[in-house]
C-alpha cells in the first residue's frame, strides 16, 4: 500500500510575483508551442494598437532578429515612468506585476484589447531577457529584466536616462525562454498574417514588419485605408464574387459596430469576429447577434417578395450564410472574454448592439440595392434546396437500412 503523505498547511504553496506565469504559462498564452510563442509578439503589439485606438500612435514596427529575439516599437505616448504609489516606477510595475496597467478604467483607453493588465508582465516572465526603452518628456528611459526580474539599479527610485529625444513611444525587445517553449523560432507567416489583419481593422495605422533571420532580410509594410472592406476583397480575391462587398456601420449602447460582407459562388461560409482588434477564434456574442439578425432580415424579405410561401419553413441560418464571407468588428468599452487569450467574446450587450445595427443598416442597404438582395436570396434559396435534398436522401437511406435490418431479423 502506498505510503500516505500528510496534507496540512505546509502543503499549500503560494507563488509570488511572476512565478505563477512560469509555472503555468498555458493559462496566460494558451500553450508553450509555436502558437504560444507567437502570442508573445501579439501581446506587445496589442498594447501598441491600444495606443493607436486612444489616438496617440500611427506607426508600429515589428522585427524578428537573427539571435531569436523580437522587438516591437511604436510612436505612442510611451509608458509612464514616474514613481507609482506602489513604490516603483510605473513602467517597472507594468512589467513585473500581474494585473497592473492602464486599461481598468475608461479614462485613458476608451476601448482596448489589453484588459487584464497581464500581457506585458507575462511576456517578461517568459523571456530570458527583456529590454525596454521609453521616449517621453524629451528623454529616453531604459530598463532591463532577466526572466521577469529587474536587472538595473534605480537612482532615487527613477529609471536610468540614456539620452534625449523629441520623439515619444515605447520599444520592447525580448528573447523567449527555451526553458518554457517547445520551440523558440517565431513563425513569420503567422505573425505577418496577424499584423496585416490588424492593419485592415485600423485603416489609419501603418505596421512595418521585418525578418532579419535569413541571409537576406525581408521587410513588408501594411497600411489598409479601405479597412475591413479591403479585408473582404483580399479574402475573396481568387473566388467568383456574386456581389460587391457590403459595409455597414453603427453604434448602440456605447458599442461601435462595423460589418463588411460579400457573397461568393462557394458552398460554405467564412464569418470572422473581432473585438477591439482581437480576433475571436471561437466567435462569441457579437457573431451570434449578427447571425440571428441577418437571418431574420433575409427571411422577412423572402416572405415579402413571395420567395417563401405561407406554408414554407424559414431559411435556416446556414441557408442564409451560404457563400458568405463576413467580418464583424466591434469596439467595446468593457469587453468580457473567455480566457486571457480572448478567443470568445462573452458580453450580452455586444449581441444586442450588433443585432440592432445589423437589423437597421442591412435593411437600409438592401432597400436601395434590390439586385444585390435578389442575389443573396438566390444563394439562400439554392442552399435550402440542396439541404432539403440531402435531408430527404438521408431519410430514405435510414428507412432502407431499417427495412434491411427488419428483413434480416425476420420481422417482415
Amino acid at each position: 500500500m502506498a505510503k500516505k503523505s500528510s496534507y496540512d498547511a505546509s502543503s499549500i504553496t503560494v507563488l509570488e510575483g511572476l512565478e505563477a506565469v512560469r509555472k503555468r504559462p498555458g493559462m496566460y498564452i494558451g500553450s508553450t508551442s509555436r502558437k504560444g510563442l507567437n502570442h508573445l509578439v501579439y501581446e506587445i503589439v496589442d498594447n501598441s494598437v491600444d495606443e493607436h485606438l486612444a489616438g496617440y500612435c500611427d506607426h508600429i514596427e515589428v522585427v524578428l532578429e537573427a539571435d531569436g529575439s523580437a522587438y516591437v516599437k511604436d510612436n505612442g505616448r510611451g509608458i509612464p515612468v514616474e514613481m507609482h504609489e506602489k513604490g516603483m516606477p510605473a513602467e517597472r510595475l507594468v512589467f513585473t506585476t500581474l494585473h497592473a496597467g492602464g486599461k481598468f478604467g475608461n479614462d485613458v483607453y476608451k476601448t482596448s484589447g489589453g484588459l487584464h493588465g497581464v500581457g506585458s508582465s507575462v511576456v517578461n516572465a517568459l523571456s530570458v531577457w527583456m529590454d525596454v526603452q521609453i521616449c517621453r518628456d524629451g528623454q529616453i528611459f531604459h530598463d532591463r529584466f532577466s526572466r521577469g526580474l529587474p536587472d538595473l539599479e534605480l537612482s532615487d527610485g527613477l529609471l536610468p536616462v540614456i539620452g534625449k529625444t523629441k520623439e515619444t513611444g515605447t520599444t520592447i525587445r525580448f528573447l523567449p525562454d527555451p526553458e518554457i517553449f517547445e520551440v523558440t523560432r517565431f513563425s513569420a507567416t503567422d505573425i505577418k498574417s496577424r499584423l496585416h489583419e490588424t492593419a485592415y481593422l485600423n485603416p489609419s495605422l501603418t505596421i512595418r514588419f521585418e525578418d532579419r533571420r535569413g541571409e537576406t532580410p525581408y521587410a513588408e509594410e501594411y497600411h489598409e485605408p479601405d479597412g475591413i472592406m479591403g479585408y473582404i476583397r483580399d479574402l475573396n480575391r481568387n473566388k467568383e464574387q456574386i456581389c460587391e462587398p457590403i459595409c455597414i456601420k453603427g453604434s448602440s449602447e456605447g458599442i461601435e459596430v462595423e460589418i463588411a460582407l460579400q457573397y461568393v459562388n462557394e458552398f460554405h461560409e467564412n464569418v470572422l469576429g473581432f473585438c477591439n482588434n482581437i480576433y475571436n477564434a471561437e466567435g462569441g456574442t457579437h457573431l451570434t447577434g449578427f447571425k440571428s439578425a441577418f437571418t431574420s432580415v433575409i427571411n422577412n424579405y423572402a416572405r415579402e417578395l413571395g420567395i417563401l410561401k405561407e406554408k414554407d419553413a424559414n431559411f435556416t441560418g446556414s441557408d442564409v450564410r451560404n457563400g458568405m464571407t463576413a467580418v464583424i468588428s466591434v469596439r467595446h468599452p468593457d469587453p468580457s472574454f473567455e480566457g486571457q487569450t480572448k478567443t470568445k467574446l462573452d458580453n450580452q450587450d455586444a449581441a444586442r448592439a450588433v443585432s440592432k445595427v445589423t437589423s437597421e443598416e442591412v435593411v437600409h442597404y438592401f432597400d436601395r440595392n434590390l439586385e444585390v438582395l435578389k442575389n443573396v436570396l438566390s444563394c439562400a434559396e439554392k442552399a435550402a434546396k440542396i439541404r432539403k435534398t440531402e435531408e430527404r436522401a438521408k431519410t430514405n437511406m435510414q428507412a432502407e437500412v431499417l427495412l434491411r435490418q427488419q428483413r434480416e431479423a425476420g420481422q417482415l
